[in-house]
């Protein structure tokens, strides 16, 4: 006989962490992901699904009012479940479709934290696969190999270029407060570039304050004769870290700042006892794509990592006429933007 599970609603920050970071959660399901988000549009309720005191499973779920009176609710790389449990699964969806569904949400789309290769039968749980906002497609450095391994498994031309910054005069070192007002500029600079949108300094502001306060991040900045060169934001918790955000100048792009921050970054991961280095989203997936596509493909796998690609989005839908209304929306968006 199935024990009925209990509830604790609204954990607090370092309750919640610590137990995700138990199972390996994902830092988007981390309270200070959520409070990051709760400052930009989004409210957040977090639970955790015990038996016999025991914490089983949760959610952080963000709800987002839109136009038209409509309320998403969703749940970035989550929940956290073992998916193996069937039982605890399906406990673990009915508490949260009823607090979606409590808040108003006429839809709860979700995006698990597992790999494709996984075989997940998300459509008896009432779900039905949908579009993905985070990145599906990444690639993966495995920590747990000695650093001479790491560095020998990058393509040649990356190790080259990781020597020749540190002969180029590049100085990586950890970023501060005052640093983010730069690490913004730097973004805009890389915005123009590369045609892709940014949030505002405020985001990175906050997002700064948040995740370095518990130590779970750091902004690395490679410079050169005192002058930013480039910077990354990595985050590490549940033993991943992630390579979230990055920005470069026009200025002395040959002397490789970018081969020089990650190196760093994935020393100081290792340090923090991290298993693997996600390089967060890729814009091709193939070499044939790569040959069109954005630069960002033929940088990021030349550290030599496994390309993988994640199971996707799901969306449980409560109202069918809102939800299509939603998807009518986002199709006429995508439209005006393409």
């Amino acid at each position: 006989m199935n024990t009925q599970p209990s509830i604790i609603d609204q954990p607090d920050a370092r309750t919640w962490n610590d137990f995700i970071a138990s199972q390996r959660g994902h830092i988007l399901q981390s309270a200070e992901w959520g409070e990051l988000k709760s400052q930009f549009g989004w409210s957040v309720q977090r639970f955790i699904l015990t038996r016999a005191e025991k914490m089983m499973a949760g959610a952080q779920i963000l709800f987002r009012s839109m136009p038209l009176g409509l309320r998403l609710a969703y749940i970035p790389r989550g929940p956290v479940v073992d998916f193996n449990d069937n039982n605890t699964v399906s406990q673990l969806f009915d508490a949260t479709f009823r607090i979606a569904k409590s808040r108003g949400a006429f839809a709860l789309k979700l995006e698990p934290n597992v790999l494709a290769t996984t075989k997940l039968q998300l459509e008896t749980c009432n779900l039905q696969p949908a579009s993905s906002i985070q990145p599906r497609t990444t690639i993966h450095l495995d920590l747990t190999r000695n650093l001479d391994t790491i560095l020998a498994q990058m393509k040649p031309k990356w190790r080259y270029n990781i020597r020749l910054a540190d002969r180029k005069g590049i100085v990586v070192r950890p970023g501060s407060r005052d640093d983010v007002s730069t690490f913004y500029h730097l973004m805009q600079i890389t915005s123009e570039r590369d045609k892709f949108a940014v949030h505002s300094m405020d985001y990175y502001s906050t997002a700064f304050d948040l995740f370095t306060a518990r130590d779970y991040a750091r902004l690395f900045v490679a410079e050169y004769e005192h002058e930013p060169l480039a910077m990354i934001f990595v985050t590490a918790f549940g033993g991943e870290a992630i390579y979230l955000y990055g920005a470069s100048s026009n200025a002395h792009r040959e002397r490789m700042p970018n081969h020089a921050l990650h190196w760093s970054a994935i020393q100081w991961a290792k340090e923090r006892g991290c298993v693997r280095y996600d390089l967060w989203g890729l814009g091709a997936t193939t070499d044939a794509d790569a040959q069109t596509a954005h630069g960002l493909y033929q940088f990021k796998q030349g550290f030599g990592g496994e390309m993988v690609q994640y199971i996707g989005g799901y969306d449980a839908v409560f109202s069918r006429w809102r939800y299509k209304v939603y998807r009518q929306a986002l199709s006429w968006r995508r439209g005006m933007l393409g």
